[in-house]
């Protein structure tokens, strides 16, 4: 009778522990994936930067024809940004810091490319200039949003993954830390911008 209780103690416990690593083990996926998935919504808003920033360019060309450079400069800013891709499965903080260094040159070539449309009285009185730069304004504004949101989530999942017991499961399954989303070094100062 002694042993029959131990028997049956034994495989309540495996069933009992393979519910829980089965829980655990969804339970990441699903944070796992909502990473992933902020980490999309952030690449989203900055493809749609990069796509207002054609239209900005030639908004501006119409006007400004002889600021070349600050034209080119925006353009090649633009290009190098957008070639870097990174897999949100394997998001690591240098290519989080290489993605956010080409998107921090889209922001500086941008404000530079604002700065050359105060010289035009008339470029700054021109709707179609007016409303692509609302849309930049309102961009910037979905990309702030949605870094934060990348942030708390990518929060959420690390904490999970590192509390006990789950850290053990974690470990066993492959589940790793997701680096933040942080600030370039020295964008705690404001830009220069003169005329």
């Amino acid at each position: 009778m002694g042993k029959s209780i131990w028997i049956i103690l034994v495989v309540v416990m495996i069933v009992v522990v393979g519910f829980i690593s089965i829980s655990k083990y969804n339970t990441m996926v699903a944070k796992d994936e909502s990473v992933i998935t902020q980490w999309a919504n952030v690449e989203t808003q900055y493809q749609r930067r990069a796509d207002l920033i054609p239209n900005l360019v030639n908004t501006v060309k119409g006007y400004a024809s002889h600021e070349q450079e600050t034209l080119e400069g925006v353009i090649k800013a633009r290009a190098a940004a957008t070639s870097i891709k990174i897999d949100a499965s394997n998001l690591t903080p240098a290519m989080i810091q290489k993605y956010q260094a080409a998107q921090s040159g889209v922001t500086s070539a941008l404000s530079k490319l604002l700065a050359v449309s105060e010289r035009y009285p008339d470029l700054k009185a021109n709707q179609n200039f007016l409303e692509l730069q609302a849309q930049l304004e309102g961009t910037e504004n979905r990309i702030a949003v949605e870094r934060r949101r990348y942030n708390e989530i990518t929060k959420d999942y690390n904490t999970y993954i590192r509390k006990f017991s789950t850290n053990m499961y974690a470990g066993m399954f492959g589940f790793d830390r997701k680096p933040p989303f942080e600030s370039e070094k020295g964008s705690e100062q404001a830009p220069v911008v003169q005329f």
